[in-house]
């Protein structure tokens, strides 16, 4: 089984080092990015198999991140997970909408966001058999 990648976007450097030693601590390789447009070049420089992505970023928010990388042919099917603080009635379906496989409300509860992470994958690995 080959380690499955994962970019991690949020501009809280502590987040960035607390989801990144959980997922390597689940054998997963991590990158990571602090704004949208290191977002987007993070994920067309290394083709992750999934995106944990913050919506308030600098540089645009995670809905300008979505729609870049929907335009992008070899991203455009990357699984992207939104973690973020924002009011989850206003953004839930939007995020949805614009292509998020999943909405979590920050803080995401550890076993929680790495069942919806391992769910996800496990059914992006069906969609390509």
């Amino acid at each position: 089984m080959d380690r499955k990648k994962i970019l991690i976007v949020d501009d809280d450097p502590h987040l960035l080092k607390t989801l990144t030693v959980r997922l390597r601590a689940h054998n997963y390789a991590t990158v990571v990015a602090q704004d949208a447009i290191s977002a987007i070049s993070q994920a067309t420089n290394e083709n992750p198999d999934l995106i944990i992505l913050d919506l308030g970023l600098p540089a645009g928010d995670g809905f300008v991140v979505m729609e870049r990388l929907n335009n992008i042919i070899s991203l455009a099917a990357t699984p992207i997970i939104v973690l973020s603080a924002r009011d989850v009635w206003t953004n839930k379906e939007r995020a949805l909408k614009a292509g998020a496989r999943a909405f979590l409300q920050k803080p995401a509860e550890k076993n929680e966001l790495i069942a919806v992470i391992q769910s996800i994958l496990a059914e992006s690995s069906e969609e390509r058999v």
